[in-house]
């Protein structure tokens, strides 16, 4: 099943960076990166930051490797890594995030 995978990062490098590395290692078919102002509780205060949102596309059968692979790279103690289910959408695209999430094509 096609999911959207929502990605909050520190700054635009290491959100190209966990882009790059999911794309080469074929957990997600693409990524968009927004930057986008925070205001969130941390440790008992109001906090504030500039950080970058990734919004990746791929499949629910590849969620827990990438999950695992982005919290390796990194750099929150916690960081928010969440999947959406796409209910619906052009079929034709929602093909392409499977065929190109296929690890025989590396």
């Amino acid at each position: 099943m096609p999911i959207f995978i929502y990605i909050s990062c520190a700054n635009k490098e290491e959100a190209k960076l966990i882009a790059r590395t999911l794309v080469e290692k074929k957990l997600i078919a693409c990524a968009n990166l927004f930057p986008m102002e925070s205001i969130y509780w941390w440790k008992d205060a109001i906090e504030e930051s500039l950080e970058y949102v990734l919004i990746a596309k791929g499949i629910q059968e590849d969620f827990e490797a990438l999950k695992m692979l982005v919290k390796d790279l990194h750099s929150y103690e916690i960081p928010c890594i969440v999947a959406l289910p796409i209910a619906d959408g052009n079929a034709d695209y929602l093909e392409w995030i499977q065929t190109s999430t296929k690890k025989q094509n590396i």
